[in-house]
């Protein structure tokens, strides 16, 4: 009986100072790092480093599945709609944070800007890593060896040309805010490179996501709208209540005012709205007036170095990696229950917000077909950039093999004649298979999504045996 009891009291005694070791864990973890972007950050490089991998990661690295797949079925279903050239599709940007270049975040509202605009502060491998601390709203992200920013956003100059600046306003005003922060000996400098990034979203989401925001009493009256140097009238630019902000307004209320900025927002953001005279609507017909803004906003929309959409947030990611030749810290991760998916919508009022948005709605099936295009270049050639690695590899092994079997291809092994060899994958045969093998690889569609440069002949079966032998010898 005493036996049981002190077993008992030991178990206990082991369970409270294993519960005492995890609270002093908690505790440090918020001392070392108060923010949550700071915890996510650790315990993502802590799964990674203790072996908690992604769906389809093999522990050596390698990805057994595609990562993207799960995201969506989007390329399974995904016919491309538009031509768009080889230009238009392959999105490297030389981008050199060491020197002048500048990646300039174009923000919209309700597009999930917020979140990737940490991402960008917070969650990129740099040699200078942006320094944020607690309870500041802006991070300081200086290049390696200088006080000069290498990012233009909200969550690092802040909203320096204006509460969420549109197209217009940005190449505006960014080339001159960046060079009254230079020096003179700076001014002297070559021209800067400015990389334009942007988010887009689901108009219908996006509009309703920005409904609730405004209904929860949020405004952007600090909004410049600044357009040809000068603000619109009030004339231009009527508001929609009368109060100090809207809360508490109804669905059918937001859209039925005409001068409601949230309708086509995306077009209008990333338009050129010199090319309509700002906000005077009398210079055209509204018609006409759309027809060229969407048009100037898918223009600039493919002009731009990068953008993403909220609905693909790992492809987002991918496309920027590439993009920019930077790697983030922690994946991203698909949050799809928003204040907008939890709202009710009847069927008809979600046609109804899509009339109000229809020229966001034909800018989003653009940018969307363009991001997936975009994105199927970039996987195709980065296969035909490890197919070519693998040739290289095969070439320089052969060269190495070569003087193992003698120049002339004849075995030194064999003292005497031996009876002639008829098998393809003779010793006599063997440079020469080689050789129709690469060709052979060379000459694979580059749209093949299941590359088959993976599969072992004969060939390579006999490469691997001798680059063993070169390692015993």
């Amino acid at each position: 009986m005493c036996e049981k009891m002190d077993e008992k009291s030991y178990y206990s005694r082991l369970f409270i100072a294993l519960v005492m070791v995890l609270l002093f864990g908690v505790i440090v973890l918020q001392y070392v790092c108060p923010t949550s972007d700071c915890q996510l950050l650790h315990l993502a490089s802590l799964s990674s480093r203790f072996g908690s991998r992604a769906p389809g990661d093999r522990a050596d690295g390698a990805s057994t599945g595609d990562p993207y797949s799960s995201e969506d079925g989007a390329l399974a279903r995904f016919v491309p709609r538009f031509n768009f050239t080889s230009k238009d599709l392959n999105r490297v940007v030389h981008f050199n944070i060491k020197e002048d270049d500048v990646i300039v975040f174009l923000h919209i509202q309700k597009t999930g800007g917020t979140t990737f605009g940490r991402h960008l502060v917070r969650n990129i491998q740099l040699e200078r890593p942006c320094e944020c601390h607690a309870g500041q709203k802006k991070c300081t992200c200086y290049r390696p060896g200088k006080r000069d920013t290498w990012l233009f956003s909200r969550f690092s100059t802040g909203w320096s040309c204006g509460l969420h600046a549109d197209w217009t306003e940005l190449t505006n005003c960014v080339p001159s805010f960046m060079s009254n922060r230079e020096s003179q000996e700076m001014r002297k400098t070559p021209r800067r490179n400015y990389y334009y990034i942007t988010i887009l979203r689901d108009p219908v989401w996006r509009y309703l996501s920005e409904w609730r925001h405004v209904q929860r009493g949020a405004t952007w009256k600090a909004s410049k709208h600044m357009c040809d140097g000068r603000l619109p009238t009030l004339n231009e630019l009527p508001s929609c209540y009368t109060g100090d902000d809207w809360s508490g307004c109804t669905l059918e209320e937001f859209m039925a005012c005409p001068y409601n900025l949230a309708s086509n927002r995306q077009t209008r953001m990333l338009a050129d709205l010199s090319l309509v005279g700002c906000y005077n609507l009398s210079i055209m017909s509204e018609s006409q007036r759309w027809a060229v803004l969407v048009e100037s906003a898918k223009r600039n929309l493919r002009n731009m170095a990068f953008f993403g959409l909220t609905e693909y947030q790992r492809k987002t990611q991918y496309l920027f990696e590439h993009t920019f030749r930077l790697s983030f810290i922690a994946p991203f991760t698909q949050l799809n229950g928003t204040r907008a998916t939890s709202v009710e919508v009847e069927p008809e009022t979600q046609r109804r917000i899509r009339e109000l948005n229809q020229w966001d709605v034909e800018l989003y099936e653009y940018a969307r077909d363009l991001f997936l295009q975009r994105f199927q270049y970039a996987r195709q050639q980065e296969r035909r950039e490890a197919r070519q690695r693998r040739l290289q590899e095969r070439r320089k092994l052969r060269a190495k093999v070569r003087p193992w079997w003698g120049t002339t291809g004849k075995n030194v092994f064999n003292p005497t004649k031996a009876p002639q060899q008829t098998e393809q994958y003779s010793v006599m045969s063997f440079p020469e298979k080689q050789v129709d093998t690469e060709k052979k690889l060379e000459r694979e569609p580059e749209g093949q999504v299941e590359d088959n440069w993976l599969e072992e002949d004969d060939s390579e079966t006999m490469l691997d045996y001798l680059e063993n032998v070169e390692q015993w010898r």
